[in-house]
C-alpha cells in the first residue's frame, strides 16, 4: 500500500496517478485498495460543466477526462472522506484503512503548529471584536488545507 498515493511533485495527474495505482493495485489482487480507487473513479460522472442548449435552456454534461482537475478529485476525495468518518464516528471506530487510502491523494493538511505559528505572524487580534472573527482570514489563507474545527479550537484557546 506505500506506492499508492499522489502529490503535485509527481508530473502527472492526479487521474492518471489513480488509473495507474488502480491498475497496479489489481495486478497485485489488493481489493481493498482496487474497490477504493473504483469508488473514486465512479464519482467522475457527478463531475459537470454548464452548458447552454441551442433552445436557450440552462443544462449541464459529464467533464471528459481531460477536462478533470486535480482540484475536482480532490474535491471527490474529501467528499468520500468525509461520509466515512461520519460512518465511523457512529460506530465509534477512530479511522479505516479506507480513510488512509483516500488521504495519501490529498494535499497534507496543515499542522497544528503550523497554523499557530501563522496566526501569531499575521492576525493582528485588535482589528476584531473576538477572535473568532479572524477565522474567514486564517481559512482564506489556508483554503482547503486546515481543518476548520482544529482552526476554531485553536482560535478558541488563544
Amino acid at each position: 500500500m506505500s506506492d499508492y498515493g499522489w502529490n503535485e511533485d509527481m508530473g502527472m495527474p492526479i487521474t492518471g496517478k489513480i488509473k495507474a495505482d488502480l491498475k497496479t493495485a489489481m495486478l497485485a489482487k489488493d481489493n481493498t485498495t482496487r474497490n477504493t480507487l473504483r469508488m473514486v473513479i465512479s464519482e467522475y460522472p457527478k463531475l459537470t460543466v454548464p452548458i447552454t442548449l441551442e433552445s436557450g435552456k440552462k443544462s449541464s454534461r459529464v467533464k471528459t477526462l481531460e477536462e478533470i482537475t486535480s482540484e475536482d478529485v480532490q474535491d471527490i476525495i474529501r467528499g468520500l472522506v468525509k461520509s466515512e468518518k461520519i460512518t465511523l464516528e457512529a460506530k465509534g471506530e477512530a479511522t479505516s484503512d479506507y480513510i488512509q487510502l483516500l488521504e495519501k491523494y490529498l494535499p497534507q493538511t496543515a499542522s497544528e503548529e503550523e497554523i499557530v505559528a501563522w496566526i501569531k505572524e499575521n492576525i493582528d487580534f485588535s482589528q476584531f471584536k473576538n477572535n473568532m472573527q479572524a477565522m474567514g482570514t486564517i481559512m482564506k489563507h489556508f483554503g482547503k488545507n486546515a481543518d476548520g474545527s482544529l482552526v476554531k479550537k485553536i482560535l478558541s484557546s488563544m
